[in-house]
């Protein structure tokens, strides 16, 4: 049999194909604007008939209403990277959450710490070998259809076609539903005024033949408006999004300088808009590599100059960086902070940043604490710092005492909220009065 023959003899609707999930199946759902919707909505439809099924994944676009309450005893999901449409169920103990390094997902896969029954994914329509692409989303994805023991592809032809380790035959296929029908697409605010001014410290520290790795958040996406005079910039990251378009387009990230993979934009997946899905299809430019691989400490900091751009809730007096948590609640996850934190500061001129706004609430509250919130995690550790960064500032505490650290930090903390910062600081005995009042009078 060719494949195409193979291919047709595959091809069913949404509800025959999700009949191979089965109760105490796990089932792992790709993520991002890659979310195989129609997969993700025939299983749950299927709920009535499996029970105690586990559904993994990282931030999906779209509704989870498997983590419903009447649904509770039928699903259950274990979330490795949280986004809005699961925080509710982690937080009312309905759906568990992972701390666990962007890197180190697939290593669980393969291991068989973590097996896998059932994939559900969404790729491009065969080329003329047979093979699909998993387009905007390879991150942890093409590893799992790799050791799943059933693979169930939404075939959708929108969806665009990417070099790089992109791609899986149809006959590691198990099921196939096609579609045509518009991607899930993340929309970016306008960056605010204040997102512009982090961005701007920021943009300061990149030099030119930087390469780049940016987080989820306003604030990375500030920092591509921010880089129109550098010159020779690369992207290894696991994440970009539409702001990369204009970049590329002005010749302002081309990838020359690159140390590693040069001239390619490496990256696991894109977050954006149908523009960007056009701007990656069939494009050289870019590379997409599994997680394990692109995230990887020991290949990030392979690339020199690597500038590393992540953000933070919280971060305290000592340097410590929470990124995951509000207190005991779980928001986000670690995600590649600290994996690309680590490969930036062991990279040849590399530059490690931890950015934030320095308050939340509307002003209302300081996001330079004395200390973390009970409960909240430390994602990046006070030894792993090197540059924090506010709309007031840059500090360096990399190799600086808790006194130093303290004076750094309270020096880009709003001035509302330094006076209550130094008199804690004081009494940690941190700081001594006489100093203190001589650093922030």
């Amino acid at each position: 049999m060719n494949w195409r023959e193979e291919y047709k003899k595959k091809c069913m609707d949404a509800a025959q194909a999700l009949e191979a999930v089965r109760s105490g199946s796990r089932v792992w759902i790709q993520s991002g604007c890659g979310t195989p919707s129609p997969l993700v909505d025939a299983l749950v439809a299927r709920a009535p008939e499996v029970r105690d099924v586990e559904i993994v994944h990282m931030m999906t676009l779209g509704s989870a209403d498997y983590t419903k309450p009447e649904y509770e005893g039928h699903f259950r999901h274990r979330g490795l990277f949280l986004g809005a449409n699961v925080r509710e169920a982690v937080a009312a103990g309905r759906a568990d959450y992972t701390p666990i390094f962007l890197s180190e997902i697939e290593g669980l896969f393969v291991s068989g710490a973590l097996p896998l029954d059932v994939v559900l994914m969404q790729v491009s329509p065969p080329d003329a070998h047979g093979f699909v692409s998993l387009g905007t989303t390879v991150d942890c994805t093409l590893t799992a259809a790799r050791c799943a023991g059933a693979v169930i592809a939404e075939v959708n032809e929108r969806m665009p076609r990417t070099h790089g380790d992109t791609s899986i035959h149809v006959s590691r296929i198990s099921a196939i539903v096609e579609t045509s029908r518009p991607l899930l697409e993340l929309c970016a605010e306008p960056p605010s005024e204040l997102h512009l001014r982090v961005a701007r410290n920021v943009a300061s520290l990149i030099p030119d033949g930087a390469t780049l790795q940016t987080g989820i958040g306003g604030i990375s996406d500030a920092v591509l408006t921010c880089l129109e005079d550098k010159r020779d910039l690369g992207i290894h990251t696991e994440m970009c999004s539409d702001g990369v378009i204009e970049l590329m387009e002005s010749g302002v990230v081309n990838g020359e300088r690159k140390s590693l993979h040069r001239g390619k934009a490496v990256v696991t997946f894109v977050l954006g808009t149908r523009r960007l899905f056009d701007f990656i299809h069939e494009n050289a430019s870019f590379e997409f590599r599994p997680i394990c691989y692109a995230c990887d400490p020991f290949v990030v900091a392979q690339n020199d100059r690597m500038v590393a751009i992540n953000s933070a809730l919280q971060v305290d007096l000592t340097g410590q960086v929470c990124a995951d948590s509000l207190g005991t609640k779980p928001y986000s996850g670690f995600g590649g902070q600290l994996d690309f934190i680590r490969g930036a500061a062991r990279s040849k001129g590399g530059v490690p940043i931890i950015a934030l706004p320095s308050t939340a609430l509307g002003g209302g509250v300081s996001r330079i604490v004395p200390v973390l919130e009970p409960g909240a995690g430390v994602v990046t550790s006070r030894a792993d710092v090197h540059y924090v960064v506010t709309e007031h500032g840059i500090a360096y505490l990399h190799g600086k005492t808790l006194r130093e650290r303290a004076e750094a930090l309270i020096a880009i903390a709003d001035p509302r909220f330094q006076g209550e910062l130094e008199d804690f600081a004081v009494r940690s005995h941190y700081l001594e009065r006489k100093a203190a009042t001589a650093v922030y009078a």
